[in-house]
């Protein structure tokens, strides 16, 4: 367990609710790797945290992904930040990235490409799933970690007839859980 004390901050959208289920499972594997995590929905600007962005060792993104993109919502935030990149208020910190949708591919991977790059023009340092794909063989199982197979980060799937109490699947949920403890366990090794 970690000995000093590490914040992970969450920034996510989340229009159905789905994309918020995931935040909570991020933040479940940030507080089981013995960090301290902080959810922040970037959908109210006027009363976004921007101090708990600013003191956290990492700060993990999340959105929807609509359209082949993250949602409005999330690109006005990722808009809002450009105080925070003239002032390079967040360089060196670590980031993530995680999203959703209801189709399997729903062209997540632009999603999370579109988030490691905004953590690049913000002087951040990207921090990868790090599972191998997942349910890609005869052996594998929709239950498996990284069911999705990406590396970038966590994709999630969620049923557009379902809500956010029944899906995305626990697999997902786990990936994650599994992405909040590394980017916390990369936090403290970074941070030393």
């Amino acid at each position: 367990m970690m000995t000093e004390q590490v914040k992970v901050a969450i920034a996510y959208h989340s229009g159905y609710g789905h994309t918020e289920v995931l935040a909570q499972a991020v933040a479940t594997g940030v507080e089981n790797a013995g960090a301290v995590a902080q959810t922040i929905s970037v959908a109210d600007l006027d009363n976004l945290n921007w101090d708990a962005l600013a003191e956290a060792d990492a700060i993990i993104f999340g959105s929807p992904t609509y359209m082949g993109s993250v949602s409005g919502q999330f690109k006005t935030f990722m808009d809002a930040s450009s105080k925070v990149w003239m002032e390079q208020g967040w360089k060196d910190k670590l980031a993530a990235g995680f999203t959703n949708s209801a189709s399997q591919s729903g062209d997540k991977l632009n999603t999370l490409i579109q988030l490691s790059v905004y953590a690049a023009q913000q002087g951040m340092n990207w921090v990868s799933l790090g599972l191998t794909a997942g349910n890609n063989s005869s052996q594998g199982s929709p239950e498996d970690l990284n069911r999705i197979g990406s590396y970038l980060g966590a994709m999630a799937q969620s049923n557009a007839d379902e809500g956010a109490e029944i899906t995305p699947p626990q697999a997902d949920r786990d990936t994650a859980q599994a992405l909040g403890a590394r980017v916390a366990i990369a936090a403290l090794r970074w941070k030393q």
